[in-house]
């Protein structure tokens, strides 16, 4: 009879055990699946940074060849005739 509680807390205990185990492994795949979303993201922000750096040099040079078509607004506000 005085073996069974301590037994049966051992089994309890060994359960708890595998069950923290099992959460541990999944918790380090988390955090290796963040990590390597957060390398993915500072590739996609450094991409985009790329095309926003092309497209304002784009918009530069359709200014200037507007303005040298003479197709641009007036810089007074009025549209040349």
């Amino acid at each position: 009879m005085a073996d069974e509680p301590d037994n049966l807390v051992l089994q309890i205990l060994r359960r708890v055990e595998m069950r923290l185990t099992t959460i541990e492994t999944k918790l380090d795949r988390v955090v290796e699946d963040v990590h390597g979303l957060k390398v993915r993201m500072t590739h996609v922000e450094e991409g985009l940074a790329g095309v926003n750096r092309r497209l304002d040099r784009i918009d530069e040079r359709v200014d200037r060849i507007e303005r040298r078509l003479e197709l641009a607004d007036h810089p007074y506000g009025g549209v040349r005739e």
